[in-house]
């Protein structure tokens, strides 16, 4: 499996692709375009690559991860897959946007695919594993690759840190909790892709990381 990472929005935020090179299959990963030039680059890299959006999946539905998701659910034909709990931020975008004082406008958003803990999404033959990872947000989830030895890790975990948790809904000992619990886990070679930043690996935040 293919990953192609794309950096938008002025939060920097990390949109995925994962893609298969045999079927063509790709999923997309917290789209966060927020204008005609980044919605472009994605539409010219699915083109380019002959790819067939399957699955449109957000880590978790702060507004930064979201901007794109209403253009990929209409031009691609997709529902929205995220875990539910994180349903009472998506359809706050539009009272986040002015949290944040975004001169953006953003309409809220319906889960339609609810993701849980143990569910399989496939990019070709190759499982794609879901893990709840609550603590940033009540639903947020992590992508897990077991064959290609990565993690889409949204906003739970990043090189040398973790996410905040003084959002709605976020708690402190509730993610470092189930980081340890499920991510550090894992085996130590698995790469992390995180929402914001570089990647890094398990075995890397297991022995730099000051929060876990």
């Amino acid at each position: 499996m293919k990953l192609s990472r794309f950096t938008f929005n002025m939060f920097g935020v990390n949109t995925y692709i994962l893609w298969d090179e045999e079927s063509h299959e790709a999923i997309i990963v917290d789209p966060g375009m927020t204008n005609d030039k980044e919605r472009q680059q994605i539409d010219e890299f699915i083109s380019n690559n002959n790819l067939t959006l399957t699955h449109l999946v957000n880590t978790h539905m702060h507004i930064d991860h979201s901007f794109g998701v209403s253009y990929i659910t209409s031009k691609y034909g997709l529902k929205l897959e995220c875990n539910d709990l994180d349903q009472f931020l998506a359809q706050r975008l539009t009272q986040q946007a002015e949290m944040f004082g975004l001169p953006i406008s953003i309409d809220d958003l319906k889960i339609g695919v609810s993701l849980s803990e143990d569910d399989t999404l496939y990019v070709g033959k190759e499982p794609i594993k879901i893990i709840h990872v609550p603590g940033h947000s009540p639903g947020s989830i992590v992508l897990y690759a077991p064959q290609s030895s990565f993690i889409i890790a949204g906003d739970v975990l990043f090189k040398n840190s973790i996410g905040r948790t003084d959002l709605p809904g976020g708690s402190f000992q509730q993610l470092v909790s189930a980081i340890q619990q499920k991510l550090l886990t894992l085996d130590e070679h698995t790469w992390v892709y995180p929402g914001h930043g570089p990647e890094t690996t398990i075995r890397s935040e297991k022995r730099n990381n000051p929060y876990i």
